[in-house]
């Protein structure tokens, strides 16, 4: 019980102390409302980058239409000397990023697909592919591609990280095989589901190790089972198996139950346990929150791969929990760790507060190799927003960010490819145009 208990303890201490940053809420507001709509902030203020100043001009409307979401987030940012940050718009990706995404639907629906930045995507139970973001900051964002097809009886999901360059591909296929069958009208266990999953990441330098070189893409492929245990209108459960091989490495396995509760729209809960078994050169959710930060590193010239061959057999567990109230106060929070290692947790948590009297608050937090939860260091990405509404279409905020940048402060490529540390802060009053 004492791993369930750490669990709950760092997702309620989430909850009640971090007010953090701005991740997928519109997204998620609107897979949970279900309603069409959207808002034109046009902002104007200041960008301080490491130190040095930027006037800001941002335009970020988001919209749905039905099914049909768009977002976008042009950023125009001029030095005390009037100059534009040039190194925002060099190369042809960089003008791509623009299309924050193109969606339609939503992930669960029976036709689901979005062009663009891809926000926590997940492929299964997320064994091998859980909470990934193809950017870890604004100046390394891509432009990637969801699409998922559900036909009932099966169906697939996949993703692909950058569709102009060698990125992280993901499959996902999965038959229910009781309704090919007399049993396909027997309730809940009808539901059985059978998946096989793929990804590979097709990077020339997401394999490269201390005794090996070779610049070798790296893959895991894995099976799932899913059993449901409930299915009723306001509650639903499943318990489910998920077995995943890194190629050339070691495998692991999971068990867990997740749980959907609706509360006749007041509250939406959703939450999951897991226990994992993982073996030898091997880790769960391999391609997570950080992977894009964590892939290589440059100046050591290793990748990720490399600390697989110093990862012994060991157990561990992991929990999520996601909130809705009323439509307007939100809470996702996902905590994993090995029983016998200290100091190895990763956190991922995002907030939005109710607007009370005109004030917004809102964030999003990712942190690995956790000992001390609340100390930002080189394992942390960080983006909070605080601020106030005076009158219906005016915000006056200021953005905090702390995430990392294969860029220089002033927009250009660093030579070397490695990541520095950025730090962003951007005081700005928006007008925002909802209907």
């Amino acid at each position: 019980m004492k791993p369930l208990r750490t669990t709950l303890i760092i997702l309620f201490a989430v909850v009640v102390f971090i007010a953090i940053g701005n991740g997928q809420w519109s997204d998620t507001r609107a897979a949970m409302m279900g309603t069409s709509g959207g808002s034109i902030p046009v902002g104007f203020g200041a960008t301080f980058i490491d130190g040095e100043t930027f006037y800001l001009i941002n335009l970020e409307p988001e919209v749905a239409f039905g099914q049909l979401g768009v977002g976008l987030d042009l950023n125009l940012r001029f030095t005390t000397n009037g100059k534009l940050r040039t190194g925002d718009y060099e190369t042809f990706e960089d003008y791509l990023r623009i299309i924050r995404y193109v969606r339609w639907a939503q992930k669960g629906d029976p036709f689901y697909t979005r062009v663009g930045q891809l926000d926590y995507s997940l492929l299964g139970h997320g064994s091998i592919v859980y909470n990934y973001c193809n950017g870890a900051s604004y100046d390394m964002r891509r432009t990637g591609i969801e699409l998922d097809m559900n036909f009932d009886k099966f169906g697939f999901e996949s993703m692909y990280s950058d569709i102009t360059d060698r990125g992280l591909l993901g499959m996902r296929g999965y038959v229910k095989p009781l309704k090919l069958t007399s049993l396909a009208k027997v309730p809940v266990i009808n539901n059985f589901e059978v998946g096989a999953t793929y990804a590979r990441d097709l990077s020339e330098v997401a394999d490269i190790t201390s005794a090996d070189s070779s610049g070798r893409g790296l893959s895991i492929v894995g099976f799932d089972l899913g059993l449901p245990i409930l299915s009723y209108t306001i509650i639903k459960s499943s318990l489910y198996f998920d077995y995943a091989q890194i190629i050339h490495y070691g495998h692991g396995t999971s068990v867990g139950i997740n749980m959907n509760f609706s509360g006749l729209g007041l509250v939406d809960l959703r939450g999951k346990y897991e226990l994992r078994f993982n073996g030898v050169h091997y880790l769960p959710a391999y391609f997570d929150a950080l992977y894009e930060h964590d892939r290589f590193d440059p100046v050591r010239r290793l990748s990720k791969s490399d600390m697989l061959d110093t990862i012994v057999a060991n157990r561990g567990y992991y929990g999520e929990l996601i909130i809705s109230i009323l439509n307007s106060f939100y809470i996702i929070a996902g905590y994993q760790a090995p029983y016998d290692t200290k100091n190895d947790g990763l956190l991922h948590a995002e907030l939005q507060l109710p607007e009370v009297s005109g004030i917004v608050i809102r964030g999003a937090f990712d942190k690995a190799k956790i000992g001390r939860v609340f100390i930002l260091d080189n394992f942390s990405i960080l983006s909070a927003e605080i601020g106030y509404k005076p009158v219906r279409y005016l915000l006056v905020s200021t953005l905090y960010q702390q995430t990392y940048s294969n860029r220089n402060p002033d927009g250009s490529l660093r030579p070397d490819g490695s990541f520095i540390k950025q730090i962003r802060v951007e005081p700005k009053v928006s007008f925002v145009f909802d209907f």
